[in-house]
């Protein structure tokens, strides 16, 4: 029957495994559901909105953060028939006037403190349901729920659903524009749920963290549908700052990060090794890091340690490496994944020499997510792994690379002019990336088609690969544009991690925290010149940053600079900051434009 290739379907099926079973879960386990409770309130939550009006063909917004009763009102909303997505918590009214507008949704679910801007956006909304707090004008989830009629056959609501009905929409965060609806069927949510899942098990009862905002494709799909479909435990994670406390509640069994979370665990183990006070304890940690360092070289490099590095190895993950993962809370991953944007090799190496090998996954939000990946086991450091099976593709002349089969996106919602841009007549996707791929098959990410630089001499660069190069060598640069573009050399504007930048004032009493202080601070722009130079070794000649100037700024996802996603917005960019990007090409080295130490 149709049904049973639906998120709905999945969702009953896996609900009724072990019903006493936890299925979501606050840190500590302060809040928690069970299935039973869950599949319970699914019912009362699609009965509400039914009442409402709402069914197949409508489309139910919601805009919170990571908590436990998202996931009944969103799988709720999805048993009705409708299209449930999320929004980024951080839009102003004027991007929830577009979005909104572009989706159609009548109803929004969210928190409280979200009504005014909802309100503000100009889009007359026939139901706002929070989630937490009394709103004038608004309904409480108890009252959604009360509206629900008695004669509501949820089971043959559900049951109609089709694989081909639009289970959510994504919108791309737009790098340039208004973001882009992609529209994602049960059809296409289903075969990345199977396929992910045949390169990467996933079973009932493994453990994962939800901290990436709902309205993120790698959150939705590596924690909502997984979930719906394997029936995995999420724990929910509202503020990012509370993600190692989570991590070391929960030790996951299946994770996936970022890489500015993977950058700042690393930095993490190493500043307490660093800091440490008992001589004793810091030399064992020094000789562990050392023997994983060469054990991470090695990898890096394609080359298997020496019997003697091996068996040294060996006893330091005995002694120190085995414990530092469990205190990290990440001694009991089956697997671990990087996505969403590049990785630096050596913070994948770091990880590896730990212990903790990460596979480097690639996708798009019009590939339902994850389109490319290899097991821990199999995985080469600096690729993205293999072609899903099922998938086709094929490297156009340029080196774009395309894409075919169940994983494509039905179309952009109301773009027929850019779905046709993307799709062509044969189903292939133009994914936009540059991708080479090797005789074993795997996949090798250039950069974005539209984003290579071309200096003066006529070279071709990728700026991603530049950036993630020298960010990798200091925990202190949060973003890096590359700037080089039909210039005889290259630059950089750097702007300082957020994270890091108190930490390092305190550590180093430089006094003033402020970003402004702390991008003229001598000591700091050393560091961070020490961290480029470091990059730049690593670099061909002609791809190396010749001067840099530090923003006393920090971009904000969302803002002018970088999306939410985390992507650097580069037109708006070299638009915004021209005179400081003229300076550092002036003949002389002017005041506040550095070199590399």
């Amino acid at each position: 029957m149709s049904e049973q290739n639906t998120s709905c379907a999945a969702f009953q099926r896996v609900a009724a495994i072990d019903p006493g079973a936890v299925a979501v879960r606050s840190i500590g386990g302060t809040r928690q559901l069970t299935w039973s409770q869950y599949a319970a309130q699914v019912r009362d939550v699609a009965a509400g909105l039914a009442a409402l009006g709402i069914g197949r063909g409508d489309t139910v917004a919601s805009m919170m953060a990571n908590r436990v009763e998202f996931y009944p009102l969103e799988v709720g909303a999805q048993h009705t028939g409708a299209t449930s997505f999320t929004v980024y918590n951080t839009l102003s009214p004027e991007q929830l006037h577009y979005v909104f507008t572009n989706a159609g949704n009548r109803v929004v679910i969210c928190e409280a403190q979200y009504v005014d801007r909802i309100r503000a956006s100009g889009v007359p909304m026939e139901t706002i349901v929070c989630v937490d707090n009394p709103v004038p004008g608004t309904l409480s989830v108890a009252q959604l729920v009360s509206l629900g009629r008695s004669d509501f056959d949820f089971d043959a609501t559900w049951q109609a659903i089709t694989p081909d009905d639009i289970v959510t929409l994504c919108y791309t965060s737009g790098t340039t524009g208004n973001p882009k609806g992609v529209e994602i069927s049960h059809a296409n949510l289903g075969f990345e749920c199977r396929t992910y899942a045949s390169v990467m098990p996933v079973e009932f009862g493994d453990r994962n963290i939800s901290y990436l905002p709902t309205a993120h494709m790698a959150d939705r799909v590596m924690n909502l549908y997984l979930q719906v479909y394997y029936g995995t435990q999420i724990t929910v994670v509202p503020d990012r700052a509370d993600l190692p406390a989570a991590l070391a509640d929960v030790h996951p069994t299946i994770w996936g990060a970022v890489p500015r979370v993977w950058e700042k665990l690393k930095a993490a183990v190493e500043f307490s090794v660093a800091t440490e006070t008992d001589p004793a304890r810091k030399a064992a940690l020094t000789w562990a890091l050392e023997a994983a360092g060469r054990k991470a070289a090695a990898q890096l490099a394609g080359v298997p340690l020496d019997d003697t590095q091996a068996a040294e190895w060996a006893r330091a993950d005995e002694l120190v490496l085995s414990k530092l993962r469990a205190k990290l809370g990440l001694d009991q991953l089956k697997w671990a994944l990087s996505g969403a944007a590049p990785i630096p090799p050596e913070t994948l190496g770091f990880f590896f020499g730990l212990g903790i090998p990460i596979s480097e996954v690639w996708g798009m939000s019009e590939l339902t997510c994850v389109a490319s990946v290899s097991p821990p086991a199999e995985a080469r450091l600096g690729t993205v792994g293999k072609l899903l099976p099922g998938l086709e593709a094929k490297i156009a002349d340029d080196g774009e690379y395309l894409v075919r089969g169940p994983l494509v996106m039905r179309e952009y919602r109301q773009e027929p002019g850019k779905t046709g841009e993307a799709l062509d007549d044969d189903g292939w996707l133009y994914t936009g990336d540059i991708i080479t791929e090797d005789a074993d098959g795997y996949l090798r990410v250039i950069d974005r088609k539209k984003e290579l630089i071309i200096n003066s001499g006529g070279k071709n660069m990728s700026p991603a690969n530049i950036e993630n190069t020298i960010k990798a060598a200091t925990p202190l640069i949060g973003a890096l544009a590359t700037i080089g573009d039909r210039r005889p050399y290259n630059t950089a504007l750097i702007v300082i991690d957020a994270e890091s930048a108190a930490p390092y004032a305190v550590a180093h009493g430089l006094g003033d925290d402020s970003v402004a202080g702390l991008a003229a601070h001598p000591e700091l722009i050393a560091e961070i010149a020490r961290g480029v130079a470091v990059g730049n070794a690593k670099l061909s000649r002609v791809e190396q940053i010749k001067r840099f100037t530090i923003l006393p700024a920090f971009w904000e996802p969302g803002g002018d600079e970088i999306t939410l996603t985390m992507k650097l917005r580069r037109k708006p960019i070299a638009e915004k900051y021209a005179k400081e990007i003229d300076r550092m090409y002036s003949a002389e080295v002017e005041d506040g434009v550095h070199e590399p130490a």
